[in-house]
């Protein structure tokens, strides 16, 4: 088990990576009904089938859209967030067809810091330092660590998870060389291109550095969301932590250095200064004005409604 007490989940996704619809799908039918993955008429009401109504629920838990209530009752009702109700579901919810891409950097954000049903997103892009690999070389690596943190789970499991990972980001390639078929675009994630498959080397690359598609609000979010795990008295932290640490947003989102400070400068401007960039002695720091470290949520959340109400 994880430090902290976190178990890790595998396998929920069935082999499938979510597609265009399935959350929304999943959170409009949960408003509806709070018990509708385990209702009889599920694969009426979602219109798929068994195992895609699994990984409906799935997807919609590990993204953070819904969360399992602590009712004693088995099976537990499922509740939207304060996250979906304001994304997806509410009556002028901001993108509830995800067509800003930066939505989709928000769910990329998502998953890969949820670290029960998105353990293997989260090690492969915030453990996993080296930039190419094979499907070899990152099972070997996770089955390293997750040996070392004392979780059990089978080679035959990793190498599923790994599978599903890699195909919620890499286009298929079938049939004619180069031509992306129509299954490539089953997961939206895709289109982030922050994994590309090298066909003549058979190996994986991310792509590191400036990501244009990304929004400063969607890092604002990210990066408030990830500084109270490095905060804690203290009211600074370093630019390395937010680029190269675990769980940072530098990592998740495969930034190089001088693109995590050119949205710092930013989101220097668009808190009026209460996240300050400053450099002393050569240390270049980020500054936190006590009114953010207090309520990071809060923050973060206007950092969101910042950017879809601006559009």
């Amino acid at each position: 088990m994880e430090p902290g007490g976190i178990k890790p989940m595998f396998g929920g996704h069935e082999k499938f990576v979510f597609r265009y619809g399935w959350l929304k799908k999943g959170v409009d039918a949960i408003k509806e009904n709070p018990l509708v993955f385990t209702d009889e008429e599920a694969l009426a009401t979602l219109g798929v089938g068994k195992n895609m109504v699994r990984s409906i629920r799935h997807w919609c838990l590990a993204i953070g859209l819904v969360a399992e209530t602590k009712e004693p009752s088995l099976p537990r009702p499922l509740k939207l967030t304060e996250l979906a109700r304001k994304l997806i579901s509410g009556k002028s919810s901001w993108d509830p067809y995800f067509e800003d891409i930066g939505s989709l950097w928000l769910l990329h954000w998502q998953l890969t810091n949820n670290l029960v049903r998105g353990y293997v997103w989260n090690l492969i892009f915030s453990s996993y330092l080296e930039s190419e690999f094979d499907k070899k070389q990152i099972q070997f690596f996770l089955k390293k660590h997750i040996e070392q943190a004392g979780i059990k789970t089978t080679d035959g499991t990793i190498e599923r998870e790994v599978d599903c990972c890699l195909r919620t980001y890499v286009p298929s390639m079938r049939g004619k060389p180069g031509v992306i078929s129509e299954e490539s675009l089953d997961c939206p994630l895709a289109e982030l291109d922050i994994i590309r498959y090298v066909v003549e080397d058979n190996v994986y690359r991310f792509n590191v550095g400036a990501k244009p598609s990304l929004p400063v609000g969607i890092f604002g979010y990210a990066l408030l969301q990830y500084l109270p795990s490095v905060v804690t008295s203290r009211r600074t932290v370093s630019v390395d932590e937010c680029v190269y640490h675990h769980g940072s947003p530098g990592q998740a989102f495969k930034l190089d250095e001088n693109s995590v400070v050119e949205y710092l400068e930013t989101l220097e401007e668009l808190t009026d200064g209460k996240l300050r960039l400053q450099e002393t002695a050569g240390l270049r720091q980020v500054y936190l004005h006590n009114s953010i470290a207090s309520d990071f949520d809060s923050y973060a959340l206007n950092m969101l409604r910042g950017h879809y109400e601006q559009k």
